[in-house]
């Protein structure tokens, strides 16, 4: 019973994760157990190292992949060694919030490659998605991600605008809006953030990490540079 009753707390406490963690490799046995009781605050980091670890090996299946951009669909410096993917959505309050971090990494290093992956879960966004990398099949992904932002949520009305600024064949980019190629773009977008966990934009993977929300310019710098071995900016 006793066993029971720590497992539920575990679940109560730490999640899920956690309770797992403690069933499938014995913690809730002998001196460890009874650590454990003594310690109930180390419960919240056991959790959390678990989930950290699935999350690890759940980037690990897919980590070329999804570093791999669609072509064009590039801030920054598309030959950069240092690489950060964006998942976001014009219709995200928080992934606009975000551009101000993403402006600074590519301003302070030029070996910043940023690969945006569109994945349109608004309401209203499919349209700006498709058209952002019919954009980019012309090579001028980051005047309309830019422009798409700045002009607020999207709508047809929004969405012209930006390709009009950002200077698009409009009749070539709505042909390629339409077609197979960016279909497939953005289903393989979905199907990298269902294999990742994530749960909303933005979310991100830089160094070896995921990361989801608006977590700052600290984060992303901090993720980057676990990537090349490079010191923290600040």
């Amino acid at each position: 019973m006793r066993q029971y009753f720590l497992t539920a707390l575990i679940a109560l406490v730490a999640g899920f994760a956690g309770a797992a963690l403690w069933s499938v490799t014995g913690l809730g046995h002998s001196q460890t157990r009874s650590y454990l009781v003594a310690n109930p605050d180390i419960l919240p980091e056991m959790a959390e190292a678990f989930q950290a670890q699935q999350a690890q090996d759940r980037l690990a299946s897919v980590a070329d992949e999804v570093t791999e951009p669609f072509p064009g669909a590039v801030l920054g410096n598309p030959e950069g060694t240092r690489t950060l993917v964006k998942f976001t959505d014009y219709g995200c309050t928080y992934c606009k919030a975000s551009e101000p971090d993403i402006a600074r990494l590519i301003a302070e290093d030029p070996q910043v490659k940023v690969v945006v992956r569109e994945w349109p879960i608004f309401e209203g966004s499919e349209e700006a998605a498709r058209m952002a990398l019919a954009a980019a099949m012309q090579g001028k992904y980051p005047a309309f991600y830019k422009a798409m932002f700045a002009l607020g949520p999207p709508t047809p009305e929004t969405v012209e605008q930006a390709a009009r600024q950002a200077g698009l064949d409009l009749q070539r980019a709505r042909t390629d809006a339409a077609s197979d190629a960016v279909t497939a773009e953005l289903a393989r977008t979905m199907g990298f953030a269902r294999q990742l966990g994530f749960s909303g934009t933005p979310s991100w993977v830089a160094g070896g990490r995921v990361l989801e929300g608006a977590v700052g310019y600290d984060a992303l710098a901090d993720a980057l540079a676990q990537d090349t071995g490079t010191a923290d900016k600040s």
